[in-house]
């Protein structure tokens, strides 16, 4: 049972740190600090979106408008922070008994 919960809570790390190069390469879009004219930076971004587009969907659909401001991300990571932690409490359980 400890394997799977170890899996899972890399995946949970893996997933974290997609959400926040997303978050942080959707800023520098937006100030223009990068371009999205260029091909490796276009690749990675698609690339991004198509992965956690999936997860932000829902949300989006739940969340009202906020103007040009998206909260689903932010959204996301709370989320999978409170999972981690049951995960966790759910592993230290095992180590208890």
């Amino acid at each position: 049972m400890n394997l799977i919960i170890d899996i899972l809570r890399i995946l949970l790390d893996v997933v974290w740190w997609i959400i926040i190069v997303q978050a942080i390469l959707s800023w520098l879009i937006a100030f223009n600090v990068i371009n999205t004219q260029n091909p490796v930076v276009r690749q990675i971004w698609t690339t991004l979106d198509r992965m956690t587009q999936p997860i932000y969907a829902p949300i989006r659909r739940i969340l009202p408008d906020f103007g040009g401001l998206d909260l689903s991300p932010l959204v996301v990571l709370v989320a999978l922070a409170i999972i981690n932690r049951v995960l966790t409490e759910i592993q230290f359980s095992y180590y208890v008994m």
